[in-house]
């Protein structure tokens, strides 16, 4: 058992995005529901420990004194605007030397670029989505056999994506590249598109690494894409498949390239490693999230209740590992 500690979060809540802003509908869809924050306050008083909701960073760069007696802080927060903006939070506790549980800056700021992480885990051995990073003003002549598949180069929870994603001609392409980048003001990415069964695999841990089972996603039948990246848009009645099978050849393998993946980008505590199978029947890299929602109905949330824990236990396994990393003795 710890001793007791006075544990800071760092988050921000989930909020509509006003009409007027002139920002996408998406703008702030990686934010966090009330929810995530009440489980990660029971998991880590279930250890012992007391906690303090310290809000985003900007509430921290405005009062840097909410953070006087913090003994550590559990960092879910994701900035805003920037390709940095999830590093926002970390630098600011690194330079007032408060230890921060999960990835640190140059981690996130790595993995949110999806072109530099495939390039850094591909050096690692691991199989990845093969792309090309398109910048503003840069015309897209198509590098692989259509369909493609367009999105974003700095976002995460599926931010930029849509059943529109999906493009079978140039024309098509021009106008979701274009749409990358007026609405969201960065490099698009430009992959072929896969048709084959999608795979989230989570871990917690750091010497030693939990790898949790695989879990696969669902398919939206109409445009191919994860269910989860078009659900908002589809609505809660839309048609879904499960292309694939988990066979233990197949769990193994993913789990030796989420490890790999994990320790390539130096990631610390938890993530998330995204797979999709390529069109040779092998499974590819997409992304990792080093800073995965927690939120109780989330990947985590179906772990747990496969493995018959607690979500409470399994979100505290993450902040006991995150503190025996960071010193603190048990």
């Amino acid at each position: 058992m710890m001793d007791s500690l006075r544990l800071g979060i760092m988050y921000e809540i989930l909020k509509p995005v006003e009409r007027t802003s002139g920002l996408p509908s998406d703008a702030f869809s990686e934010y966090e529901p009330i929810e995530t924050i009440e489980l990660i306050e029971r998991a880590a008083v279930k250890l012992g420990h007391r906690t303090k909701r310290l809000g985003g960073p900007l509430e921290l760069l405005s009062n840097p004194r909410m953070i006087s007696g913090i003994d550590a802080v559990f960092n879910i927060a994701e900035g805003f605007g920037s390709r940095n903006r999830e590093a926002w939070a970390p630098i600011l506790l690194e330079m007032h030397g408060v230890p921060c549980i999960g990835s640190d800056a140059l981690t996130l700021s790595t993995s949110l670029d999806k072109h530099w992480t495939k390039l850094i885990v591909s050096q690692a051995g691991v199989p990845v989505v093969p792309g090309v990073a398109i910048q503003i003003g840069e015309e897209c002549l198509p590098p692989f056999d259509f369909p493609l598949f367009v999105k974003p180069r700095f976002e995460g929870s599926a931010k930029g994506i849509s059943r529109n994603s999906r493009v079978n001609s140039q024309v098509e392409l021009n106008a979701a590249i274009a749409n990358v980048h007026s609405n969201y003001g960065q490099d698009a990415v430009v992959e072929p598109f896969l048709d084959g069964a999608e795979y989230t695999v989570a871990l917690i841990g750091n010497d030693s690494l939990e790898v949790f089972p695989v879990l696969q996603r669902a398919i939206d039948k109409v445009s191919g894409i994860g269910l989860h990246a078009v659900e908002e848009e589809v609505g809660p009645y839309a048609d879904y498949g499960l292309s694939g099978y988990i066979t233990a050849t197949l769990e193994e393998k993913l789990a030796r390239f989420t490890r790999k993946a994990f320790q390539a980008l130096g990631c610390f505590d938890f993530a998330r490693v995204d797979f999709r199978m390529g069109r040779q029947g092998e499974p590819l890299f997409l992304e990792i999230n080093p800073l995965p929602t927690f939120s109780p109905d989330g990947t985590f949330g179906i772990i747990s209740e496969l493995e018959g824990l607690e979500v409470e236990d399994l979100v505290g396994m993450a902040i006991a590992r995150g503190l025996k990393r960071l010193g603190f003795k048990e």
